[in-house]
């Protein structure tokens, strides 16, 4: 059984147990977490897909942790104009583990 659910702007395909980095979520470490923009649903090798969700379809998770990841160097410059800018930028992220697919 696995589910394809969107938040953050993006899709994930999800299954019980699956642990997975998304968009930073306002929740806090242990809290639980319903998506209900469940794409689609596959259940006993029956898919359901929604137009565009699966209605009273939910996902549950436990939030495992919230963090940062690894820097990344933005460098702009424009040759033979003495224009450089250097920027570090670390994308925050929430660390959810699947509990439940509820269809």
């Amino acid at each position: 059984m696995y589910a394809i659910i969107e938040t953050g702007g993006k899709q994930y395909r999800v299954q019980e147990g699956d642990t997975l980095f998304i968009e930073k979520l306002d929740v806090a470490q242990g809290e639980t977490v319903e998506f209900d923009r469940v794409l689609a649903l596959s259940k006993e090798g029956q898919l359901t897909v929604g137009a565009p969700v699966v209605n009273g379809a939910k996902v549950s998770a436990t939030v495992v942790e919230n963090g940062k990841g690894p820097k990344i160097i933005v460098f702009k410059y424009k040759a033979k104009k003495d224009y450089r800018r250097k920027q570090g930028h670390r994308q925050p992220y929430t660390k959810v583990k699947i509990e439940k697919i509820n269809g």
